[in-house]
């Protein structure tokens, strides 16, 4: 079985089994989601903070405190095990990365499922386009931006960024391919020089693998799920759960759901 060819609940089993990896790639056809979880008492804020930065937070579900899944994610799925690692946090520092979030997911936590740009990479892929860290095998690179989010009550931080080297000759079809794919991010938020997005170094991501490129490649950025990440080191919420960078949960929901014309 390859990774493209893999079921959703396929790949959440080895997951839940304690295969740890990238899900770039996976399964072919289905929607991927990012993951952050907060008690009860902040998902209000958390909700507001999405909806004032729909493009690096677009909700594709929300799951409720007391149930561990929801109609995007899968009737046989659970949100707590099923990505293949997750990130503690503890007022804003990284506390543990683990397998299994279930010590920690109280029945007071709502998670907010958000849009992942591993959605489109496989229309990418099928239209021709190259996307460098599929064929290498590695997780994408992630950047914190100097870009600051729209703050909602005690949230706040900055943008993410996540990078694809695209040929010249091919941004204007991948600008147009993500682009009906809104919910997962959408068109891309920049093109061309990575300082103006204030990043000094592009070959030292803060997440992910460093860029693949070959000659004539053209830098992309698109907005980044891991941009809750951000927000809760800046934060500092006494409690949040999240994916670890790259490693997404993988949905039961077809990736057309959420294309538009």
């Amino acid at each position: 079985m390859s990774r493209a060819e893999a079921t959703p609940a396929e790949a959440r089993r080895l997951f839940r089994a304690g295969l740890v990896t990238p899900t770039a790639g996976w399964c072919r056809g289905f929607a991927q989601a990012n993951l952050l979880a907060v008690p009860r008492s902040m998902a209000f804020d958390a909700l507001l903070f999405a909806q004032r930065n729909p493009g690096a937070c677009p909700v594709l579900d929300v799951i409720d405190s007391g149930e561990v899944t929801g109609a995007v994610l899968g009737e046989h799925a659970d949100v707590r095990t099923d990505a293949p690692a997750y990130r503690i946090w503890r007022d804003g520092e990284l506390a543990e990365e683990v397998t299994d979030a279930r010590e920690w997911w109280t029945d007071d936590m709502v998670g907010l499922l958000i849009g992942c740009s591993f959605t489109f990479e496989h229309p990418l892929v099928e239209a021709g386009v190259p996307v460098r860290h599929l064929d290498a095998a590695r997780n994408v690179p992630m950047y914190r931006t100097n870009r600051p989010c729209r703050p909602a009550g005690r949230l706040r931080g900055d943008l993410v960024v996540s990078l694809r080297m695209i040929p010249e000759d091919r941004v204007a079809e991948a600008v147009s391919i993500s682009a009906r794919f809104p919910a997962v991010h959408g068109a891309p938020v920049h093109v061309g020089d990575p300082a103006a997005l204030g990043i000094a170094d592009p070959d030292s991501p803060d997440f992910g693998d460093p860029p693949v490129s070959e000659d004539g490649d053209v830098p992309v950025f698109w907005a980044c799920g891991v941009t809750p990440q951000v927000m809760i080191m800046e934060s500092r919420p006494p409690l949040a759960i999240t994916h670890a960078p790259g490693h997404m949960l993988i949905t039961d929901t077809p990736d057309h759901d959420f294309a538009v014309p």
